[in-house]
């Protein structure tokens, strides 16, 4: 099992891990034993070392005491920032970036899924040549010789790597139609769509298997989802089934190229009729959360699909706190949105979560005037 060091600075950002908790969870969902970890404060990155050299040292020493063998950072870094790290500190140097790629590699499951990481990587790694084949610098140049076998090495692998995006995004655009086609079928069948979207780990696929009795997987940990799942659901109160998604979950500093990369999956949300935003309410970070949700939304063209706030895991709150935490109306986007409060592993709340989306889906109208509408919640779910 690998032994990971984490690095954090803090850049003056207001939402700063000082503790790196997420960072550790993501380094846990790869496979990895975290064994250290390290913050720092800088105005502004050092355009070496991203750190600075004497952090850097502070860095190689503290992986050494404890037998490390991958440093990773919380932020994104530059390919030469990266490299210059891996020499300075002897070991593999990683970022926030890197490391989601990898746990959406060792997660998706379908042919689309496996397409877009293997997009997303491909793209990453383009971007990193200058480091991947530093080990060919001492074979370049020479009497006589602007080039030579390094710099030949860099091109032809520039253009593998070329090919393969291309190759790859051509298959990924037949996934991108075929979905397109299964859309439009299900709008000439007038069906309601309903796409769960949310943070990571907020619980999502726990509440979609039981609104529908699917066994998508579960687990608690990062990124448990990639694959879109769809099932129908039946609401008795409606009389007629709505279709339901899954989605993966968004994190901090989602890598754009996994969201360009993921688009084909997540217009899904971006063409239902209805979002269920699911939060976790036992997170203390949880608006902070909701605003990164916020943010992918925007970025995918979701922003304007009505939502509905699925504030979950309440078993794993304090009953006698969270009403006073979670009672205000919330807004998106200046918006006021309802929301109610569940506990998707108990099962408390999801026969008024059903209620309400039957509601919904027997109202067909359109949806920002039937969000209106709805009564006001109550703290109890009921």
């Amino acid at each position: 099992m690998p032994l990971a060091v984490l690095v954090g600075v803090d850049l003056g950002t207001p939402h700063f891990d000082k503790e790196l908790e997420e960072l550790g969870l993501l380094a846990d969902t790869a496979g990895m034993r975290v064994v250290a970890r390290i913050t720092c404060k800088r105005q502004a990155p050092d355009a070496a070392l991203f750190v600075g050299s004497g952090k850097a040292d502070e860095i190689k020493l503290l992986a050494q005491m404890h037998g490390a063998t991958e440093i990773l950072f919380d932020q994104s870094l530059s390919p030469a920032q990266q490299r210059n790290l891996e020499r300075h500190c002897e070991l593999p140097v990683n970022d926030r970036t890197m490391l989601i790629l990898t746990i959406f590699a060792q997660r998706a499951r379908s042919h689309e899924g496996k397409l877009q990481v293997e997009l997303a990587r491909l793209q990453y790694l383009s971007t990193r040549l200058v480091r991947r084949w530093s080990h060919l610098e001492r074979q370049s140049g020479g009497i006589g010789m602007r080039g030579g076998p390094g710099e030949k090495q860099i091109e032809l692998d520039r253009r593998m790597l070329g090919e393969s995006i291309k190759r790859t995004k051509e298959r990924l655009q037949k996934v991108v139609k075929q979905r397109s086609t299964q859309r439009r079928q299900r709008s000439r069948r007038d069906a309601f769509t309903i796409s769960l979207v949310g943070y990571t780990n907020a619980g999502k696929s726990t509440l979609f298997n039981a609104m529908v009795k699917a066994r998508a997987y579960t687990a608690d940990q990062l990124f448990a989802t990639l694959d879109t799942t769809t099932r129908q659901l039946y609401l008795g109160d409606a009389g007629r089934s709505v279709s339901l998604s899954d989605t993966v979950g968004f994190i901090r500093d989602l890598p754009h190229g996994l969201v360009d990369a993921f688009r084909a999956t997540l217009q899904e949300a971006a063409d239902a009729d209805l979002l269920l935003h699911v939060v976790d309410a036992s997170n203390p970070n949880f608006p902070e959360q909701m605003a990164e949700v916020a943010t992918v939304l925007r970025e995918i063209g979701a922003a304007e699909v009505p939502q509905l706030l699925v504030f979950n895991k309440l078993d794993a709150l304090d009953k006698a706190r969270w009403p006073l935490q979670l009672q205000d109306m919330f807004e998106v986007d200046g918006q006021p949105v309802p929301r109610i409060f569940l506990s998707a592993q108990t099962g408390e709340g999801l026969p008024a979560l059903r209620q309400k989306l039957a509601e919904l889906a027997l109202a067909k109208m359109p949806n920002e005037n039937a969000l209106m509408q709805l009564p006001e919640w109550n703290e109890a779910g009921a």
